[in-house]
């Protein structure tokens, strides 16, 4: 491209990119459900007796499955219902067309397997139905025949119902009324009774007619061809009892989700939302098909896996509420535009059981580097390899910890990526190596919008190996995104995915180096001109619709990236990414973030909740952009928002190019010392961080957890979302609120304690606690009976303190023990996987003795690290502390106590911290 259009783009981009995201989202970019045909037609759809038909006689029963036709009597299209008992306390609903006048499309990749069946045995059957047992406990699966409905029920109770309320809608595919031929007909066609629907007794149905925006759509400026018609599905489900539901992200809004009656349902769409508001329905960057509900007896989670757009309507009655003495229940309705109904019904039945039940269909959270977890440096952009350095230097300069500096779009040449500007960034290794002298990494952006170039290597490969995704005449899409004209690579293509991994390898990805990783930003995809800032639905992956696939785009964008980075160690180096669109199964590749979020209060409030419900559904790498991404934080919303951020997953601070610098020595002194604070108490409790992520990939539970998570019969639990635990051994209640002078903290666990972790205060549980906060405060409570890890050397980045000693906090319960595990690696390799290099520790405290043990005998690593101090909260005063290691060597300890603090500090014990070794307490 000429020099004077390279000028002109970015112009025209900013111009476009401004009209887009004025002051705040412009809502009107951005359809509601009566605006969307699929779901206004749905939603015109009233509870009431469904038109379905269980067809007992049609029943088969094999090892793995139980198969059954569903006939709708008004229009008698025939479904396939199909039963799965699943393994681990789950059932599979799956509902298809019998014959459907071509495939209709099914989720791949995002199952880690195909999940394993038991097999389901037929307890009773008549007229009426079918009883299925599930296994032990009295579980039974009902199916009754007409109304068609499922019921779970356990003994007497029943847990769960599907179309009680009679909402199943399967749009069938159909031809055309004023056309003659069938669009894309496949031999294996309609049963004849189905391949129209004829006036039946002299009615023509409503549903047959042909309503507005069946065939075409139109929104705004934009149309969308509907060349398949109407295919939407439709399926509710009543949970009996239930009062909390929670999940669906990503929404701006309450942990608790809200009742949709008289409003919008939550939209599942993946967009790019500028600026986004507060508290509402409207989808945002990912979607997560998963719902949890959760009252005092049970916890229960649904997984709708369907990859096209969404809506969830839910409906909630509160005992008693309106005066009835109706018993609480929730009602939820799935509506998708496309695909077919394949749904994995978790019948916990504790929180962790659900967890670890989404965890096997669909994979835990990726094992970061450590140094993921410690603090990254990002601006949109820093200008050149000068100002790298200086921010560089600076963190350094004025003693603040940091991991990984950001490149945003600026770096590249004229937004191409896997490029350097050669104007400011001409040395990109002599940049990278600087870093990496001072064991330091960067991160850059790569975008999945590819700037239309014949100059441009990246575009050209891509358009000669046909890797692009097509507009619906076939010829390579394309739209408006950073670098002007874009082109958009098909990544559901797996050779396209393996071609995007291989750019990532040192010989192709010039001037990168073993210390850059990657940010794929935009990736919903994010069309500028688009319809909804977003790719045209009739657009073609293959031969399937971008409507059917869309909210799974972002995962192969980060799946490949990640794929990538692995590829280029030759397998040996965890990678580090970050991606902003996300979808089910997103957790095994990399970290998410909350997107573009404002300087704002209620910003900062909102980043709890929204990263509580990703931790929910799967996605613990969570994060919020530090001091709002858009405008410019006042120096206590900034405080507060780094104080905030240090105490949640993922670690960033991030601010737009309109904004004033912010670096964290640019708001004065008295400032720059509070933020220096939150950021060193990070890296000390980076171990803890380490640990509770070594959990979340072995186990699925979540890091960053709702109360209610732990202590799942509290009610008073159940709605927070101020406060949160990070695992189950700390609590953080942050400040959010301007001119706080004090915060109230509920301390979960009737005959627990808590103790303040700067304080060593000892406080009861089940309780509310008020706390007078200065602007230094950040509220932190360690739980009574846990040993948690820390470091108290902190240095200028995580790897600089791999080596470095442990200090032992000892929490003791009121009986006077406590539980813990200390876990270390080689922090960046899979060999703690592969050749079982990882060390795993238990720390047990009981009869005044504190044991350290091994969990794992067959691993093989040792570290240089030892212990340096211990911390013994709640402990008596001893006579005298003795250490005996394994070989038997008995040596005093040095200790000293505060007697005001009943904490017992034990210095320099001098232990391995891969030994076994007792200390005891006389």
């Amino acid at each position: 491209m000429a020099p004077s259009m390279d000028r002109m783009v970015p112009v025209l981009v900013a111009l476009l990119f401004l009209c887009l995201c004025a002051e705040a989202v412009d809502r009107s970019n951005f359809k509601t459900c009566d605006q969307s045909s699929f779901c206004k037609r749905q939603r015109e759809l009233k509870p009431g007796q469904s038109p379905y038909r269980a067809l007992l006689d049609t029943l088969e029963l094999s090892d793995s499955r139980i198969t059954l036709q569903l006939i709708n009597d008004i229009n008698k299209v025939r479904l396939l219902l199909e039963l799965y008992r699943l393994q681990g306390n789950m059932t599979r609903v799956k509902i298809n067309e019998l014959k459907p006048l071509r495939p209709r499309y099914e989720v791949p990749d995002v199952l880690i397997a195909d999940p394993p069946a038991e097999p389901m045995a037929v307890v009773s059957r008549d007229e009426n139905g079918v009883v299925l047992s599930l296994g032990p406990d009295e579980q039974r699966l009902i199916v009754s025949a007409q109304p068609f409905r499922l019921d779970i029920v356990e003994g007497p109770q029943v847990l769960l119902s599907l179309n009680s309320r009679g909402l199943l809608s399967f749009e069938h595919l159909r031809v055309r009324k004023d056309t003659k031929h069938e669009p894309n007909t496949e031999e294996n066609g309609r049963p004849e009774n189905t391949e129209k629907v004829d006036d039946k007794d002299g009615q023509e149905v409503s549903e047959e007619e042909d309503k507005p925006g069946m065939w075409e759509e139109t929104f705004k400026t934009h149309s969308d061809s509907k060349p398949n018609g109407p295919t939407s599905i439709s399926l509710d489900f009543s949970f009996p009892g239930v009062e909390h539901v929670y999940g669906i992200p990503e929404h701006a809004d309450t942990l608790k989700l809200k009742n949709t009656d008289g409003g919008d349902p939550y939209r599942l769409y993946n967009l790019d939302v500028f600026q986004y508001e507060l508290h509402n329905p409207m989808a945002l960057y990912g979607a997560v098909p998963v719902l949890v509900s959760h009252n005092s007896q049970r916890t229960m989670g649904i997984f709708w896996l369907n990859a096209a757009e969404t809506w969830v309507d839910i409906s909630s009655n509160t005992a008693g509420e309106t005066g009835s003495s109706d018993a609480p229940q929730t009602d939820v309705r799935w509506v998708s535009e496309s695909g077919i109904i394949d749904v994995f019904i978790m019948l916990g039945p504790r929180p962790n059981d659900v967890f670890a039940q989404y965890a096997s269909l669909t994979g835990t959270q990726a094992f970061p580097p450590l140094t993921a977890l410690g603090y990254h440096q990002c601006r949109w952009n820093y200008n050149n390899q000068e100002d790298v350095k200086a921010v560089d230097q600076g963190f350094d300069e004025h003693d603040i910890p940091y991991d990984f500096i950001w490149l945003d779009i600026e770096h590249a040449d004229g937004k191409r990526y896997f490029t350097w500007d050669p104007q400011n960034f001409p040395q990109p290794k002599e940049m990278l190596q600087g870093l990496m002298d001072k064991k330091r990494k960067m991160v850059t952006i790569v975008d999945p919008h590819i700037r239309v170039d014949s100059g441009y290597k990246i575009h050209n490969e891509l358009r000669s190996k046909n890797l692009y995704a097509k507009n619906k005449d076939g010829a390579d899409f394309e739209g408006w995104c950073w670098p002007g004209n874009s082109g958009y690579p098909d990544f559901t293509n797996p050779e396209m995915r393996e071609w995007w991994a291989s750019r990532f390898s040192y010989n192709q990805y010039e001037g990168s180096m073993e210390n850059l990783y990657t940010w794929n930003d935009m990736n919903e995809p994010s069309v500028f001109n688009g319809p909804e800032v977003t790719m045209h639905k009739d657009a073609l992956h293959g031969s399937w619709e971008h409507r059917d696939l869309h909210n799974i785009y972002g995962l192969y964008v980060q799946k490949a990236t990640a794929e990538g980075l692995i590829q280029r160690s030759g397998g040996v180096e965890r990678p580090f990414v970050l991606t902003r669109a996300f979808f089910a199964g997103s957790q095994r590749y990399g970290a998410v973030w909350t997107g573009d979020n404002a300087a704002e209060w209620g910003h900062l409030k909102i980043s709890i909740p929204m990263c509580l419900s990703l931790g929910l559904v799967g996605i613990s790498f969570c994060g919020a952009d530090i001091g709002g991404f858009f405008k410019h934080p006042g120096p206590e919303l900034l405080v507060r928002w780094y104080q905030a951020g240090a105490y949640q997953p993922f670690f960033r601070g991030h601010a737009h190019m309109d904004t004033p610098r912010r670096e964290p020595w640019l708001f004065g002194p008295d400032n720059t010392a509070l933020i220096r604070e939150a950021i060193r108490q990070r890296y000390a409790l980076l171990p803890y961080w380490y640990q509770q992520f070594y959990n979340a990939h072995r186990t699925g539970q979540p890091v960053m957890r709702a109360l209610w998570v732990e202590y799942p019969e509290d009610q008073t639990t159940f709605a927070i979302e101020d406060e949160y635990l990070i695992g189950k051994d700390l609590l953080v209640h942050p400040v959010t609120d301007e001119g706080a002078k004090g915060v109230t903290a509920y301390l979960p666990g009737k005959g627990e304690i808590w103790y303040d972790v700067h304080t060593f205060q000892k406080h009861k549980g089940a309780q509310n606690l008020y706390i007078p906060v200065t602007m230094s405060s950040i509220p932190v409570f360690q739980r009574g009976g846990s040993i948690i890890s820390r470091k108290g050397r902190v240095r200028r980045s995580s790897t600089c303190m791999e080596n470095d000693p442990y200090t032992l906090y000892v929490a003791l319960s009121p009986e006077g023990t406590a539980e813990g595990e200390l876990y270390i690696d080689d922090f960046h390799t899979f060999n703690y996987h592969k050749e079982k290099q990882f060390i795993c520790r238990r720390l047990h405290f009981s009869d005044n003795a504190l044991t350290s043990s091994n969990l794992a005998p067959d691993s093989k690593f040792t570290t240089a690290a030892w212990i340096e101090k211990v911390f013994i909260l709640g402990a008596p005063r001893p006579a005298s502390v003795s250490l005996t290691t394994a070989d038997g060597k008995e040596s005093a300890v040095e200790f000293e106590f505060d007697s005001a603090a009943s904490v017992l500090i034990l210095r320099k014990p001098g232990v391995n911290a891969g030994a076994d070794w007792t200390v005891l307490l006389q």
